[in-house]
């Protein structure tokens, strides 16, 4: 009877083991690497860092102390407007724009970041006299610096601005509310900045989209 008690025993050690890997079935588990009662739940990480850091980029502690700086673009601080010449000079100047201050705020929404930007500036009054209101074109820039810069998302608007008669200058403040991009590394978001900066060309300076060619008949 022993051959027999000893089959038994290790049919029941088989049924034993199939009921332990069947109750693991329903604990986290990968399907090269089974989980096991008593450990932890299995968490599995890619070998490929760069692929982990993008599809699982890590954000940052606080956008506070991670916000991209704003900085006025070089050289569109300020916009002279004349009646004739590209350059206005002495009697010829109507009006010239200029930037005073900038403001930013961001906040991480789900995947993206999200920048406010403010600008406050001045419109003076030229010799050759500005019209009732004018126009200000103010380019946002969100560009990623290094050796080669890569613009991340641009957005271009054109601010009415009021001058009434008699008036010298006049402030004005704009607030783009919806700068937005996705969430890069830590490491790179160190390498954005928002810029500002006024943008004569203003949509001139996009593309002109393609027109589709017409069906044939």
């Amino acid at each position: 009877m022993f051959p027999q008690e000893r089959c038994s025993t290790v049919i029941g050690t088989v049924v034993l083991l199939a009921i332990g890997v069947a109750g693991c079935a329903s604990v986290s588990s990968s399907d090269w690497f089974p989980s096991v009662p008593g450990f932890s739940n299995v968490v599995t990480t890619s070998a490929d860092r760069n692929a982990l850091a993008s599809a699982q980029p890590t954000p940052p502690s606080s956008m506070d102390e991670n916000c991209p700086s704003a900085d006025i673009r070089q050289g569109a601080s300020t916009l002279a407007i004349a009646t004739k010449t590209q350059q206005a000079t002495g009697s010829d100047l109507r009006y010239q724009l200029s930037i005073t201050q900038l403001a930013r705020q961001c906040a991480l929404e789900g995947p993206e970041v999200r920048i406010r930007v403010g600008v406050q500036g001045r419109v003076i009054v030229g010799p050759a006299g500005a019209p009732n209101q004018v126009e200000v074109p103010l380019r946002y820039a969100v560009v990623r610096e290094g050796v080669e810069p890569k613009t991340i998302v641009s957005k271009f608007r054109r601010i009415p601005v009021a001058l009434p008669p008699g008036t010298t200058n006049v402030s004005f403040t704009d607030i783009e509310e919806d700068l937005r991009f996705p969430m890069p590394s830590k490491a790179e978001l160190e390498a954005y900045v928002v810029y500002i900066g006024f943008d004569a060309a203003g949509e001139r300076a996009q593309p002109p989209a393609k027109k589709s060619a017409p069906k044939k008949k």
